[in-house]
């Protein structure tokens, strides 16, 4: 039974920052608070899916730090199968998370041991491909790998879903091999070379992706909500009206909602939906993984 969602990619050590303001040049800016939050956008698309109930196998690689250790504790806490996530020379991967007072951040990541991940670690779960129905996908691990992690996807007869996740240029041979394709929108303006700026730029945006990949796409614009092409046909979702105490992971939040809601069934339309719902409980916590719902909290809110 194919029941099972493979995650390869990132995993990150987050240091998270509350200031109230980006520093000017030569300025040293006391910050109001920190917190050190497991992260890395396939971690966190790992855990969300697994805090939902899926069986959830994560391939990629940390350091022997501490940092790594740390990692794997929280994804195993959270139900996500680290067989597959290696031990390497290099470093655990990081991200430094800027926290605004309204919820928007800014952040830059460590590669690190992310850019460890080899053709032979997608080789290695090659029988748990045969057993899941998608992979995710994003783009913090080499392109070289996630390119041939495409390719044994379809192999193995699983959906694809590519987060596009930092924007990055994609032949569009392996655009055109996935089912799935989802983008913020300023990753959506860096592939239609125009800017995204509101509903009408996404619909437009996602109708012409959906034309020239072939595939089903996502554009989500935040707080506004998202746009999901589906089968041709484009749908505006609009986001939940909270109180946002921080956006790190609602993206990845939503990626692994739309994950379970695919898992048991539902159109990709009503998974964006339900994924949403996801996003509304994370921006309500601080930090990334911690802060994701578990399926209970996501179906009270999905019922309001």
């Amino acid at each position: 039974m194919r029941d099972k969602i493979t995650v390869i990619g990132s995993l990150n050590y987050d240091i998270v920052l509350k200031i109230p303001r980006l520093p000017e040049c030569g300025e040293t800016l006391p910050a109001d608070d920190a917190a050190f939050s497991p992260g890395g956008k396939g971690a966190n698309q790992a855990v969300q899916a697994a805090k939902l109930g899926v069986p959830v196998h994560m391939v990629g690689c940390v350091g022997t730090d501490g940092h790594g250790e740390v990692l794997l504790e929280a994804a195993r806490k959270y139900g996500v199968d680290t067989a597959h996530v290696r031990r390497c020379k290099e470093p655990t991967g990081m991200g430094i998370i800027n926290a605004m007072k309204d919820g928007s951040v800014f952040a830059c990541i460590v590669r690190g041991a992310n850019f460890a991940v080899t053709k032979e670690d997608i080789d290695g779960a090659k029988q748990i491909l045969k057993e899941s129905f998608l992979v995710i996908l994003q783009m913090e691990i080499p392109q070289e790998i996630n390119r041939y992690a495409i390719e044994k996807a379809k192999e193995a007869g699983c959906r694809v879903l590519l987060n596009a996740a930092p924007a990055e240029e994609i032949p569009l041979d392996y655009l055109k091999m996935c089912d799935i394709i989802v983008l913020n929108e300023v990753e959506a303006g860096f592939y239609l070379k125009t800017d995204v700026k509101n509903e009408e730029d996404a619909r437009k945006g996602a109708a012409l992706l959906a034309e020239t990949c072939g595939a089903d796409i996502i554009i989500t614009l935040g707080k506004a909500g998202a746009v999901v092409s589906e089968d041709g046909k484009v749908t505006f979702i609009p986001s939940r009206r909270v109180e946002a105490i921080e956006t790190t992971g609602a993206g990845d939040s939503f990626i692994g909602g739309v994950g379970y809601a695919l898992q048991i069934g539902r159109s990709l339309t009503d998974a964006c939906k339900f994924a949403a719902c996801c996003s509304a409980v994370t921006v309500c916590r601080l930090g990334a993984q911690d802060s994701m719902p578990f399926l209970e909290e996501v179906m009270e809110l999905e019922a309001e």
